[in-house]
């Protein structure tokens, strides 16, 4: 199964069913729409966390740092998997939970004013009483970037 995404089809992968989610392992679901990371939400990020390490949140000094700009949190890229990864596929359910992470990297950074977004495949499901895991792997992508922001392998309950 091919999975509906936002480019080719204007909107996410809809699972109905178990049996559907079945087929669609091992398949690649598509990809997100583009997102730009501003510093506005570095910052924000850095306020909820406590993180305020200058190569996120001092533009003057990161400019003469390794990378020469401020960059994304490696946990900020991770939390907008929620926001890329529901436009790639969801699972129509009665309850749904993130159960965590088998692997997460953080492969390369995310520069202020960067586009990503996400690319997700199905590697496994399974039942665990009266919910379904799915193991999604999913690659955060940097435009103009051969190494991705970073892979992650995440676990997600759904009470069908």
């Amino acid at each position: 199964m091919t999975g509906q995404n936002i480019d080719d089809a204007g909107g996410p992968l809809v699972f109905t069913g178990l049996e559907q989610i079945r087929e669609s392992v091992g398949e690649h679901l598509g990809h997100s729409a583009w997102l730009t990371v501003e510093q506005s939400r570095i910052d924000q990020f850095a306020e909820a966390t406590g993180d305020h390490q200058w190569i996120h949140v001092d533009a003057e000094r990161a400019a003469t740092g390794p990378f020469g700009a401020t960059i994304a949190h490696g946990w900020l890229s991770a939390s907008l998997l929620p926001v890329l990864t529901s436009q790639i596929y969801r699972v129509q359910a009665k309850m749904a939970i993130n159960y965590g992470v088998n692997r997460l990297r953080f492969v390369s950074p995310v520069k202020v004013g960067s586009d990503v977004r996400a690319s997700s495949t199905l590697v496994e499901v399974t039942e665990h009483g009266p919910a379904v895991q799915l193991t999604v792997q999913t690659e955060v992508e940097i435009a103009g970037s051969d190494k991705p922001a970073l892979v992650v392998e995440s676990l997600g309950r759904y009470y069908l």
